[in-house]
């Protein structure tokens, strides 16, 4: 299960609130096995995710800094770097 969450501890930049998020969505829909949102599940799912991505930003905080490279980019910054290049 582990290995598809986003490392996020070390980036340059640091990881933003919204990959923060991200991560804390795709843990809660792992550990629930929730794939998509319904009435049902939609507050409980909020609530974690909320949770969640308030304990990996203090987290982040209090961990000292990372001594090796991030071995791979979050997926939203791979998106990034493919527009950079085609726009150069």
């Amino acid at each position: 299960m582990s290995r598809n969450i986003t490392l996020l501890r070390g980036l340059e930049p640091p990881a933003t609130e919204q990959e923060i998020y991200a991560a804390a969505q795709e843990f809660v829909r792992k550990v629930g096995g929730v794939s998509g949102l319904t009435t049902a599940t939609k507050t409980a799912v909020d609530k974690a995710v909320a949770t969640i991505a308030a304990a990996t930003t203090a987290l982040l905080a209090e961990l000292p800094e990372r001594g090796l490279p991030v071995p791979d980019e979050p997926p939203a910054r791979r998106g990034r770097e493919a527009v950079a290049e085609d726009a150069s």
